[in-house]
């Protein structure tokens, strides 16, 4: 059994200096025991989320970012590039330090529960992501108030139980990522129109343990 979890973030990344890049069509998906390891650990996924907005930054700023050194982030950032998941961008003007940035458009981590490492790994990651979007709802809360109607009813969270059969379930996760490829495609933190903004959208499908059992 494996569980999928995809994260993405569309709209407008923190206010600082933004630097074009090429950019990648494919998702980026981490499935090897080895890989999963790599992306468990706290600054390396704070790492990963703001080189997959569409930007290149320097160790130096994505240790910043972390609350590292750059010499510790250049040694996370390595790890992450051994396994494809970022990469190195061209040589700045100064020429003084390279920037790193993202290998794909999007990034997919799946669980072979056949791995322990790699099952204990993804619940590494997984909390991450949980804790981080846990974060992004607080910070809501307390700007709510001030913000427009239609931004106010976007938001929130939805937990449902769903029966379907295998043939469904492949079918309902094709379907949910083709509505997220549709406003992810083409827009990343630095190309979007004027007015948009960053959501984050975690998407989570997990096959619950015992199969199809009755309620």
């Amino acid at each position: 059994m494996s569980s999928q979890y995809d994260q993405h973030v569309a709209g407008t990344a923190a206010k600082r200096p933004r630097r074009a890049r090429r950019r990648p069509e494919d998702d980026v998906r981490v499935d090897q025991p080895g890989a999963l390891r790599a992306l468990a650990h706290p600054a390396r996924l704070i790492a990963v989320d703001e080189l997959y907005q569409g930007v290149e930054r320097t160790a130096s700023e994505l240790a910043e970012l972390a609350g590292l050194t750059p010499s510790a982030m250049s040694y996370h950032l390595r790890a992450l590039e051994r396994w494809g998941i970022i990469e190195r961008g061209e040589a700045r003007e100064d020429g003084r330090e390279r920037p790193w940035r993202a290998s794909g458009r999007g990034l997919s981590v799946v669980s072979d529960a056949s791995s322990p490492s790699g099952v204990a790994a993804t619940d590494v990651i997984v909390g991450g992501y949980l804790q981080q979007l846990r974060d992004e709802f607080r910070r809501w809360s307390l700007v709510e108030s001030d913000e427009k109607k239609a931004w106010r009813e976007i938001s929130g969270g939805r937990r449902s139980f769903l029966w379907l059969t295998e043939e469904e379930a492949a079918a309902f996760s094709t379907e949910m990522k083709a509505v997220m490829d549709k406003y992810i495609a083409d827009r990343d933190a630095v190309h979007h129109p004027d007015d948009a903004r960053r959501l984050v959208c975690l998407l989570a499908i997990v096959p619950t343990a015992g199969g199809a059992t009755q309620p």
